[in-house]
């Protein structure tokens, strides 16, 4: 009888937070269409200028007609450049968070550095990158790299940092060398370091590709935008931001997917 009430109760839980979920979706659908049918009255009664803020009847047209000409080429070369720049900036921070993490004297005499380069504006870095890789997607992805590299070191370093000393004590006692720590204790334990890197990661790696577009692309969403701000097409700037930003939650949520599916197998 007991294990039967705790049953029920465990279903009746388990059916608030089904419903719960289902709650936030429609209220977060709902914004969005509030938002947009609001834009769209705004700017049809003249309360929003419909030039400088556009409207989602003028967005929805310039994406149609971008669909009939080359709007994928541009959404495809975005989003390559994205992933190389996020795979190589992923591979390399945790490498180098690694190696800073085997050498606490690597590691102190290089921190300083570390946090001046997070702290310097990248774009300033333009033109040196420009000059050095040439123009186009090398630029681009050292761009991307410039911005999410050293935020991926510092984050997974730190997840590194404050891993378990007890476990790392207890090992050692057992005569446990460095990499048996690293890949018995130290990695299992920051697995949810990794994943939350890759999402902050994903986010840097395509503001650093649209950074590089701004400057040098002739292809990309980047370039449509600051190609629309050019001509004063602001229906194509504000349908170029649109994209960007359902490109950026797909990619967003293609990590999240990831990350439940490794979990639940481990």
């Amino acid at each position: 009888m007991h294990e039967n009430n705790i049953s029920e109760e465990r279903k009746k839980y388990l059916r608030k937070i089904k419903k719960n979920k289902i709650l936030i979706i429609i209220v977060r659908l709902l914004i969005v269409i509030v938002f947009i049918l609001g834009w769209e009255i705004l700017a049809n009664i003249g309360v929003i200028d419909s030039f400088i803020a556009s409207s989602p009847s003028r967005i929805w047209d310039t994406f149609i007609n971008l669909s009939s000409t080359n709007l994928m080429e541009h959404v495809g070369v975005t989003c390559l450049e994205t992933i190389i720049g996020f795979t190589l900036g992923t591979a390399l921070g945790i490498i180098i968070a690694i190696i800073l993490w085997w050498s606490k004297f690597l590691s102190n005499v290089l921190e300083p550095f570390l946090v001046v380069l997070n702290s310097l504006p990248k774009v300033a870095l333009g033109p040196v990158i420009i000059i050095w890789v040439g123009a186009g997607m090398p630029a681009i992805i050292v761009m991307a790299l410039a911005i999410s590299l050293i935020v991926t070191i510092m984050e997974i370093l730190n997840g590194f940092l404050e891993t378990d000393k007890e476990k790392i004590k207890m090992a050692q006692t057992f005569n446990a060398n460095k990499q048996q720590i690293l890949t018995k204790i130290i990695i299992p334990a920051n697995i949810p370091t990794f994943f939350n890197s890759l999402k902050v990661n994903i986010g840097l790696s395509l503001v650093g590709v649209i950074t590089g577009e701004f400057l040098v692309s002739k292809a990309g969403l980047g370039y449509l935008i600051v190609y629309g701000g050019q001509v004063f097409q602001l229906d194509l700037v504000m349908t170029g931001v649109i994209i960007l930003a359902i490109v950026a939650a797909i990619m967003y949520q293609a990590v999240v997917i990831t990350e439940k599916i490794i979990v639940k197998r481990g």
